[in-house]
């Protein structure tokens, strides 16, 4: 008789139940004791790798619920708000059949300070091998803050990543940096010659879009081919934006958000000329930690829409876009998990998977 194994989140009674959209859907929890999740990407049917701030990373099997240690990461600047960040798998690695080409993004320590950093490798069972730093970024300060970061491909041969003012508010403005921007590679870590600055020297050839604060969620929409990211404002002012070739989006010289130090308005105003503004802006802030585009079957009325977790408000949040790129707040989810939600990951199935930062791991599915 043939071995079944069945998920063991199977098993396990829902921790919350809700209907969306005339749409049931219960959440589960699928395991816990992950440390300190950051990012998750699916490498194989039914096993994630979880990659663990401190600089650590799992590879999860959820048909048994083993943990196994990923090995042959390079060091990280686990200090502040950095650490070993996204992980995401190259387009087609599974549909080809070859060892799992992964994209990753950390703060790597160099002379002048730590800086994001976008690498790749192979995995190989449990071990990374071929670990290569395709873009050690320009973007040392003195702080331990804002280092971004997540990744994004759009199907075309690129890859996306975001990387913070790294507390700098200057930066966000100077293109001579690549903190406060979104860059732009080809797969191989070169440089599109089509780039919006590439012949703009003293300009970083690799950036996309410039006058970021901090984004910590990237999703690529392929059916109408346009990057989205969320990141987070000062006090207020989270902002979701569509990301525009070459465009400046505003920060600091332009916030929805309050110093932290006293009720006054961050930059020159809300909104100028010559400046992108956001689609959808977060007062109270939520503190944005991901960003997905949802794709699945297995919501339809949700297909298309944005899911942004929340790191201070603990919900996930479910925005509407139109084909126009118009984005409308339309419904807060978990809230009475009382999670930090960390990272979000669509499954084949069309599910959404969640890491929070206590280190746990839940799935929202349809309720059966």
């Amino acid at each position: 008789m043939a071995l079944v194994l069945i998920p063991l989140q199977s098993f396990a009674a829902p921790a919350l139940q809700g209907v969306s959209e005339g749409q049931r859907w219960e959440v589960t929890k699928v395991t816990g004791g992950l440390g300190s999740p950051w990012g998750m990407a699916w490498i194989a049917p039914g096993q994630l790798i979880i990659t663990q701030r401190p600089g650590t990373a799992i590879k999860l099997d959820l048909n048994t619920g083993q943990q196994s240690q990923i090995s042959g990461l390079p060091e990280v600047a686990d200090r502040g708000q950095g650490g070993l960040l996204d992980v995401a798998i190259s387009p087609n690695s599974l549909s080809i059949g070859h060892q799992p080409c992964l994209y990753f993004t950390y703060s790597k320590p160099t002379q002048a300070g730590a800086v994001t950093a976008l690498a790749r490798a192979r995995l190989t069972q449990n071990s990374l091998t071929n670990w290569q730093d395709l873009l050690v970024t320009d973007s040392a300060t003195s702080t331990s803050r804002h280092f971004g970061s997540r990744i994004a491909f759009d199907q075309q041969g690129h890859v996306f990543f975001s990387v913070g003012d790294r507390g700098e508010r200057p930066n966000g403005q100077d293109l001579t940096t690549h903190a406060g921007s979104i860059l732009r590679l080809y797969l191989d870590g070169s440089v599109p010659g089509s780039n919006p600055f590439v012949n703009q020297a003293p300009a970083h050839p690799e950036i996309w879009s410039y006058g970021h604060r901090n984004p910590q969620g990237l999703a690529y929409d392929p059916e109408h081919q346009r990057l989205w990211a969320i990141e987070h404002g000062p006090r207020g002012g989270d902002e979701i934006n569509l990301i525009l070739k070459g465009r400046n989006y505003g920060w600091p010289v332009t916030s929805h958000g309050k110093e932290y130090w006293g009720p006054l308005d961050v930059g020159e105003a809300e909104e100028k000329p010559g400046i992108e503004s956001p689609r959808t802006v977060y007062v109270p802030s939520i503190a944005p930690g991901s960003l997905l585009l949802y794709t699945g079957d297995a919501f339809p009325k949700w297909r298309g829409n944005l899911f942004a977790g929340a790191l201070k408000l603990q919900h996930i949040n479910r925005i509407a876009v139109s084909d126009e790129g118009n984005t409308q707040e339309t419904e807060r989810l978990v809230g009475a998990l009382n999670e930090r939600i960390r990272a979000l990951l669509q499954s084949p199935e069309g599910w959404i998977y969640f890491a929070t930062d206590s280190g746990n791991l839940y799935r929202l599915a349809p309720a059966g």
